[in-house]
């Protein structure tokens, strides 16, 4: 498999090497934490004075360290003093009662250490409780579009784009030649995510009912969605759901990293709305190779791509609210705010002036954006910047 150093990532890590915490590298399966920490290991081969300890747990060769006091005694063995230690664990929940021996090895001052494992085990608000809050978390998206074409090298940024928004950033399945074939490898990773990261953790006993809910949010990307909304449309004589369910099942599929909530924020009265959050896919290509291309609305996939490239350069993302208007996106980053509307195609008239009329509802004078389907270069109306998404997308000053 062709290999891309992932910069951005590796870049987080340098920036987190030798301080105290333990760093846990976390995201949907098979967006490669592990050969993130692969990459990250070989950048320390010029070092000098350092000694390096790599588990991988779901290996043979390290099966006996599945029991966690053979675990800690091969860990403390390794030990070198008068180095600097470095411990890095693969599918650390492979080992039962792990917290036991890191939070240990980490009270001993033994090692830097870092983390992969299954999401089932290390969800985002589990790891507080795993390891008493000592925790710095670098969060992996599957491949940007800036990464694709990396992977993918084109003169032509237009045609990429199309390839890209259909095969998505789940690079595993860049090795299939067919795609059918990439797209059953996707569907295995989202079938999987759903029995090992969530029906067996929470011990789900309606399997069925918690596809329906996935397949309803890949359904209304882009949609304002409400736990009611959802148990009123599930809800039929054959089946039988209640709000308590369906908000519980929502939750486990935003844990296992599968979708990301966003929260509505009412741009006038400057407070966050708790109803009717919108629900973004982690990649479009679970979406296609869960429910094929019916309901084909590029305007919300393209609302899709903004939202996960907006939280991969690290804004805080809101849906916005003025009046009976809605903004697609309200972000903020280091106190620097940015009204944001994302659309296919503009030549229209009226889906221009749809587009457009809410940014110029909003009369403070923070950057107003329209990133749009242009294929070409930006241009401005009113104030208002107007940029093609795959331009905006792989615009490197647009990167964190």
């Amino acid at each position: 498999m062709k290999l891309i150093e992932r910069d951005y990532y590796l870049k987080k890590l340098n920036d987190v090497k030798d301080v105290p915490d333990i760093k846990v590298i976390t995201g949907v399966r098979r967006s490669g934490k592990s050969k993130l920490m692969d990459a990250f290991i070989d950048s320390f081969k010029d070092m000098e004075n350092i000694n390096i300890v790599r588990i991988k747990l779901n290996l043979k060769k390290y099966e006996k360290l599945l029991n966690p006091d053979e675990l800690y005694s091969y860990i403390e063995s390794n030990y070198i003093e008068n180095k600097n230690n470095y411990l890095f664990i693969d599918e650390i929940q492979l080992c039962k009662g792990f917290e036991r021996i890191i939070n240990s090895i980490y009270e001993e001052e033994l090692y830097d250490i870092y983390l992969t494992g299954s999401n089932a085990f290390l969800l985002s608000s589990d790891l507080a409780t795993l390891f008493g809050g000592r925790v710095f978390e670098v969060h992996l998206f599957p491949f940007s579009f800036k990464e694709y074409l990396v992977y993918y090298p084109s003169t032509d940024l237009d045609v990429s784009f199309d390839n890209y928004v259909k095969k998505g950033g789940m690079s595993g399945s860049y090795l299939y030649k067919s795609e059918e074939d990439a797209r059953n490898y996707v569907n295995s990773i989202y079938k999987t995510t759903i029995v090992r990261d969530i029906v067996q953790k929470y011990k789900i006993e309606n399997e069925s009912l918690l596809l329906m809910i996935g397949d309803y949010l890949m359904d209304n990307i882009g949609n304002k969605t409400s736990i009611r909304n959802i148990s009123n449309k599930l809800t039929t004589s054959t089946i039988k759901t209640n709000d308590k369910t369906v908000g519980s099942y929502l939750d486990y599929l935003c844990k296992s990293y599968m979708f990301y909530p966003i929260q509505r924020y009412d741009i006038k009265g400057k407070k966050y709305l708790e109803s009717e959050k919108k629900y973004y896919l982690s990649d479009l290509s679970f979406r296609f190779s869960e429910i094929g291309t019916k309901y084909m609305d590029y305007g919300f996939l393209y609302e899709n791509l903004v939202a996960l490239e907006l939280m991969r350069r690290e804004y805080e993302v809101y849906v916005g609210k003025l009046y009976n208007k809605e903004i697609d996106f309200v972000v903020i980053k280091n106190g620097y705010k940015e009204y944001i509307q994302v659309c296919d195609d503009i030549t229209n008239a009226n889906t221009f002036e749809r587009e457009t009329s809410p940014l110029l509802s909003i009369k403070d004078a923070y950057p107003k954006k329209l990133i749009a389907r242009t294929k070409r270069e930006k241009s401005y109306y009113e104030g208002i910047e107007i940029i093609d998404i795959a331009r905006w997308l792989n615009d490197s000053q647009n990167q964190n």
